[in-house]
């Protein structure tokens, strides 16, 4: 090779090095604590900041409950995405910034039983109504989402009759008693989890005025090492990329 075109070889080969090296050593990784309900939704709009910016984003999901436990316990993250009351009430304590916290989408609560089931029209009252009714075990959890369905059975005016088809669980054992049962079985939860849970179907969201959603905001620790990424991240939360990312995968 002439001494000339090697050189220009070497050239453009240090040149991609740098270039490459730039990037990985601006990229940040950041650490995000969320609610669980999120969880199908936040890991596309994740990826999709990552390409945007090279910045990875790490999650822990957990029930709002448990997150703002985590934080209380000391546990150190970046990022808080739960439910606005337990912003507010980790924010009074200073393990969240008191400042901006947008909104970045809400979840509405529905039904489901396993894949090997009837298929349901729960579309009206009357029609949820009549299938609660016809339920061996109605599964729920004993948090927000939860507390909705069981104001739903109280609305319908069956909460008496089902009682004792009632089965209350953890936010994360909503799905075994449905799995392992083998009678006409439903959960109830958030619609994200339940259409993403392998073996379980979705029949729907609980119609009318019987819904309620849960809502959840974004916040930066005060703390964090990673500000710039954070503060960027939660931006991309409300962009127009990510809340299409949302729509597709149940948050609005």
């Amino acid at each position: 090779m002439y001494p000339k075109l090697r050189q220009i070889v070497r050239d453009a080969v240090l040149g991609v090095t740098f270039v490459a090296f730039s990037a990985t050593a601006h990229a940040a990784d950041i650490k995000v604590l969320s609610d669980s309900p999120l969880q199908p939704a936040l890991t596309k709009v994740a990826e999709l900041f990552r390409q945007e910016t090279r910045d990875q984003v790490d999650f822990v999901f957990d029930p709002s409950p448990a997150v703002k436990k985590r934080i209380e316990d000391g546990e150190t993250a970046d990022v808080v995405i739960v439910q606005p009351d337990f912003v507010d009430e980790l924010a009074k304590a200073g393990k969240v910034s008191a400042g901006a916290r947008p909104i970045i989408g809400r979840v509405g609560v529905g039904l489901g039983n396993r894949i090997s089931s009837p298929v349901c029209d729960i579309s009206t009252p009357e029609k949820l109504k009549e299938t609660l009714l016809s339920a061996d075990t109605l599964v729920f959890n004993n948090v927000a989402s939860g507390n909705t369905f069981a104001k739903a059975l109280e609305k319908l005016g069956i909460a008496a009759t089902v009682k004792a088809r009632i089965v209350r669980t953890s936010p994360n054992g909503i799905f075994d008693p449905v799995l392992k049962g083998n009678g006409n079985d439903f959960v109830a939860g958030t619609m994200p989890l339940i259409a993403t849970t392998r073996g379980i179907k979705l029949l729907g969201p609980l119609p009318g005025d019987l819904q309620n959603y849960l809502t959840y905001t974004a916040v930066v620790v005060p703390n964090t090492s990673q500000r710039k990424a954070a503060e960027d991240f939660i931006k991309f939360l409300t962009s127009s990329k990510a809340k299409e990312a949302f729509a597709a995968n149940g948050v609005n």
